[in-house]
């Protein structure tokens, strides 16, 4: 974890120097940086598209502002968590966001595992388009839904402000791909917003999850708790995993304002921040306590990653390892690496990384360097059961017709409907 550069620098600001406290930094971290590099890149001709030495250069380059803490509160002094039946009886959203690529994969877990166990949860859904948008079909079987908003996509405006705070580098598009992010996520945050407003009631909690989470457990009642907002533990990338977020509506609120809170973190003198560090930051200025807790969900990647990981590559789990996996990459794969393995790869990570969990046999490896391995729809049909893999072969095969037909049902579902004719969406993906 990062220090406060104010804490770093204060012996020099008392004599009276004025030295910029990256520079003392880089002279003291020079050495042992050249050390580490050498010991955990053993190949320096191997690089993944997730770049080793990204991290370096992104703790070399983020300014903290003097004066701020750059660690976000937690207090574990928690009020005790509502009782299932307590959370049964309160208004709770749950808030999708992202594109619907391997929805036919995670789509019914999440079904299963947080609308079904909250059957009171009222369903929102923030997706731009794509040829895969029809998969959402599959949400038909969601107890509750109150509003789907599916979006063509257009480039967002990249203002000063915006490229001081954030930073481009690893983000696959840029800032304009963590713009889209946040504008994901807040624009399901303005939905359930427009809802409280239009029927005149407040939500007790809010569930925020991507799309392409994968849930082989339910969500327990323990990670609801008042005045706290929870984080999944590890991947952290510098600042906090924001792959999953629950609270109530006040913290939630904060934790969700992903674009409008970024003027405020200009003004307080942040930049060069990825999507974990803004975040982060985003509830430290805003002294929002959260808290983490070990979660049943990977999030499902096509991505390409070296195998085995350097210190700060990305460990790809095997989809049916038994976790909790906490929002860590995975897929559907034979495991490469399980057992001490699994311990040597892990160890040699660094923790405010891409580190996660994996002790007492929570987790087995892919080698994920290149595409995902042929079978795989057999190896994941025979881990999630006959209901779920009934569902993706259900997708698999869907026609034109039966799209319309289930696509149709579910906005008659829908009490808020926005988005192109279900035509369009349907022969996008299927035509």
């Amino acid at each position: 974890m990062l220090r406060s550069p104010r804490k770093i620098s204060m012996p020099f600001t008392k004599l009276g120097w004025n030295l910029d406290w990256r520079f003392l930094v880089l002279i003291m971290a020079l050495p042992l940086s050249l050390f580490f590099m050498f010991v955990s890149f053993p190949n320096p001709t191997t690089l993944t598209n997730f770049s080793a030495f990204y991290p370096v250069r992104h703790f070399m380059s983020i300014r903290f502002p003097l004066g701020t803490t750059t660690t976000a509160i937690m207090d574990d002094d928690s009020p005790p968590s509502p009782s299932k039946e307590e959370l049964l009886r309160s208004r709770m959203a749950v808030c999708l966001v992202g594109g619907a690529r391997r929805f036919e994969l995670t789509g019914p877990s999440i079904i299963e595992m947080i609308l079904k166990e909250y059957p009171n949860s009222d369903l929102f859904l923030h997706s731009p388009l794509d040829s895969d948008t029809y998969k959402f079909s599959l949400l038909n079987s969601a107890p509750k839904i109150a509003a789907v908003r599916i979006f063509q996509p257009r480039p967002l405006p990249e203002n000063d402000s915006y490229v001081r705070v954030l930073s481009s580098m690893n983000s696959p598009n840029g800032v304009q791909g963590l713009l889209q992010y946040f504008n994901l996520v807040e624009g399901c945050l303005k939905m359930i917003k427009s809802y409280q407003e239009k029927n005149n009631f407040t939500y007790d909690w809010v569930v925020r999850t991507r799309v392409d989470g994968y849930w082989n457990k339910p969500l327990g009642p323990e990670n609801f708790v008042r005045g706290k907002y929870l984080v999944p533990v590890g991947s952290s990338y510098g600042g906090l995993n924001d792959r999953f977020g629950a609270g109530d509506i006040k913290t939630s609120t904060v934790a969700l304002s992903r674009l409008s809170l970024i003027p405020k973190l200009d003004s307080a003198g942040f930049n060069n921040l990825n999507s974990e560090s803004a975040f982060k930051a985003q509830l430290t200025t805003q002294k929002v306590a959260h808290l983490t807790k070990l979660l049943p969900f990977c999030i499902v990647s096509d991505r390409r990653y070296d195998f085995p990981p350097a210190r700060y590559g990305v460990p790809v789990a095997a989809l049916f390892s038994p976790g909790p996996l906490s929002g860590a990459k995975c897929r559907p794969c034979s495991p490469v690496c399980q057992g001490k393995c699994v311990e040597s790869v892990m160890e040699s990570l660094d923790k405010q990384w891409s580190w996660t969990h994996w002790a007492h046999g929570a987790l087995e490896l892919c080698d994920a360097h290149d595409r995902w391995e042929a079978g795989w729809e057999k190896i994941f049909d025979r881990v999630v059961g006959k209901k779920l893999a009934g569902e993706r072969k259900r997708v698999r095969s869907m026609d034109l017709e039966e799209c319309v037909e289930s696509f149709l049902k579910f906005k008659k579902r829908t009490a808020i409907w926005d988005a192109p004719s279900v035509i369009q969406i349907c022969k996008l993906g299927l035509d």
